[in-house]
């Protein structure tokens, strides 16, 4: 962009100054049967004309070249885009700039909800299409009219999205899949049941996209500040605590807590940027990295007060994890993964096949964890 701003200010910079330039120009000495007093002494007020005519037409070509192959914003297609995570992918492609399509089903806009939100969608100029994972020609028909495939949709149908493999290698106009992910990387975890079955659907998918050959991205942003931050993953409540606090483990392994505009927003950047392709982006946003000792006294200072903090030692939070039904041992199963073995940190970012957010687009101002937990003061 820098070249393209610089180019039209040098040619500039020819056509005002070469017109002070004026010494005798001989073009006898290129042409030597030319002899006449006119050829002989032809003056650079003469020439300067015809080079400001050449740079004219140069920098008019290069104009012309650029905006020929300025690269077009892809068309993206959004599956789950009423969902939770979903919805902010729909907004922030459309925002983006890039022709935005969600595929919803037809009995959706009738849901009390969903059919505001999809109202919104309309205002936003996204163009909705009927169909549905297990409409197969549906699907194929949705996908031919896009460059990229997002699927956000929820954990009963993450196994669904062979379907859409299947219908994206049919179409095979597809240059890149971003299948459901959105959490912590589920190749590299020290996950417990029931959280360890879920993630094998992820695998599973993750290996069917890699032997279709189909372009992918995977996106790990770990934690939903939206999920975790208003109650600090405590259970049970709707505030953040202000009087006592559980610990999972002994609070001092890292966790990343990103909002879920921020994750829509570097999950749009990726989606036609050739560092992306074929990797996993992840998201370590380096404010957003923190134990929970850390979180815990970053809340203490916003509230001005010390809470009782309980820890639950490792071995009886995989007691409870047993004991408990769902949805509570899902969620404690989480917090053992993210708090206690530190799924989100423990490991390096290898180029091989990882990149993270905030190093590629450093330009995207993200929210902080101390700036989201203000709105709880």
């Amino acid at each position: 962009m820098l070249g393209f701003l610089v180019l039209p200010f040098k040619m500039i910079g020819v056509l005002v100054h070469f017109p002070q330039f004026e010494p005798t120009f001989n073009i006898t000495q290129f042409f030597p049967e030319l002899h006449s007093p006119f050829a002989q002494n032809i003056n650079t007020k003469l020439l300067s004309p015809i080079i400001a005519l050449f740079v004219v037409g140069i920098t008019a070509a290069y104009f012309c070249y650029r905006k020929k192959n300025a690269k077009a914003k892809s068309k993206i297609l959004v599956l789950g885009g009423t969902g939770y995570i979903g919805k902010f992918i729909v907004k922030a492609s459309a925002e983006a700039g890039h022709p935005t399509f969600a595929l919803v089903r037809e009995t959706t806009l009738s849901h009390p909800e969903k059919s505001k939100l999809i109202e919104t969608f309309k205002t936003s100029g996204v163009t909705l299409l009927y169909g549905d994972l297990t409409d197969h020609e549906s699907l194929v028909k949705a996908i031919k009219q896009v460059d990229v495939v997002i699927s956000t949709v929820g954990g009963q149908q993450i196994e669904d999205q062979v379907k859409l493999i299947a219908a994206i290698k049919e179409a095979g106009n597809i240059k890149r899949f971003l299948p459901s992910e959105f959490g912590m990387d589920v190749d590299r975890n020290h996950s417990v049941e029931p959280v360890t079955s879920y993630y094998e659907k992820k695998v599973r998918i993750r290996r069917a996209i890699e032997a279709s050959g189909i372009p992918y991205t995977y996106v790990c942003p770990n934690a939903f500040a939206g999920y975790f931050l208003p109650t600090l993953g405590q259970l049970n409540i709707k505030d953040p605590p202000r009087d006592k606090v559980v610990i999972l483990g002994d609070g001092n392994v890292k966790g990343i807590y990103v909002k879920e505009e921020d994750i829509a927003t570097y999950t749009i950047k990726a989606v036609d940027d050739p560092r992306t392709l074929n990797k996993t982006l992840y998201m370590r946003l380096p404010a957003n990295v923190l134990t929970f000792n850390e979180l815990v006294l970053l809340w203490e200072s916003k509230i001005k007060s010390t809470l009782e903090r309980v820890y639950i030692p490792e071995d009886q939070l995989l007691r409870y994890i047993q004991e408990s039904s769902f949805p509570a041992n899902l969620g404690l199963a989480l917090g053992y993964s993210m708090h206690v073995k530190g799924d989100c940190t423990n490991y390096e970012i290898e180029p091989s096949f990882g990149v993270e957010a905030s190093n590629l687009y450093p330009e995207v101002k993200y929210t902080t964890v101390d700036e989201y937990l203000n709105a709880f003061v």
